[in-house]
């Protein structure tokens, strides 16, 4: 995600899982007991974590490279009660004096080629005791077209997940999500889908994560279409 010359988002699908409310209120619900104080969103798109979150912080700092991404999240928060900070910026760009007490990547690691040395950087401007929360795509079997036309790199395992846990830092929790979307995802694959359809959206968010979210009490250690880690500042 970073470069020399401004960063231009490749993907078209933020708009389109904006209206994936069950998705959004799912994981939200799941990460909100670890997200507090002073909150970095790495690669905040339009903002639709800052939406679900942005409650359990006292300060959000939406950071997104994209400057045409950057325009439309500004004017999407300007009215809320509380907006975030913008920065049209990559981390490695953000003032070294920076700190936080909790750093996200929603969705944005996957996309990021140098992943360890992007989590060495974010656990460098975390606070001791501050929590590092990473969700991505899981199971490199799933990669289809669409995560290749969207700028993925890969997919996540436990391992090869907290293969990129940056020093200092202690494993605190972390589970899969949406174990029945993992169906949703190889229909993607095998039908060599570069993008989903709005309809396709909404089938897979009004049936098949409400389904998830109960089937996932047995499944979350073992499999799911996303991973979920979560580790804190020593």
């Amino acid at each position: 995600m970073q470069s020399s010359v401004p960063y231009s988002y490749v993907g078209s699908e933020l708009e389109l899982f904006i209206a994936a409310v069950n998705w959004k209120n799912y994981w939200s619900a799941k990460l909100r007991p670890f997200v507090r104080g002073r909150v970095l969103d790495v690669g905040a798109g339009l903002g639709s974590t800052f939406d679900y979150l942005n409650e359990s912080a006292n300060s959000w700092t939406c950071l997104e490279p994209d400057p045409a991404l950057c325009e439309q999240l500004g004017a999407r928060v300007a009215a809320h009660p509380r907006p975030p900070q913008v920065i049209c910026s990559t981390l490695e760009r953000l003032d070294n004096a920076s700190r936080f007490d909790t750093i996200v990547y929603i969705d944005v690691l996957e996309h990021i080629e140098r992943d360890a040395e992007q989590l060495a950087s974010a656990a460098h401007k975390l606070d001791p005791g501050g929590c590092l929360i990473v969700l991505s795509p899981a199971l490199p079997f799933l990669y289809s077209p669409f995560d290749e036309s969207v700028g993925h790199f890969r997919r996540y395992t436990r391992k090869s997940l907290a293969a990129v846990a940056p020093d200092g830092v202690t494993l605190k929790d972390w589970f899969f999500l949406d174990g029945l979307g993992v169906l949703a995802s190889l229909f993607a694959r095998f039908a060599k889908r570069r993008a989903p359809t709005p309809a396709q959206i909404e089938l897979w968010d009004k049936t098949l994560v409400p389904i998830s979210k109960a089937t996932d009490a047995l499944t979350y250690k073992a499999f799911g279409r996303s991973i979920v880690m979560v580790w804190t500042k020593r």
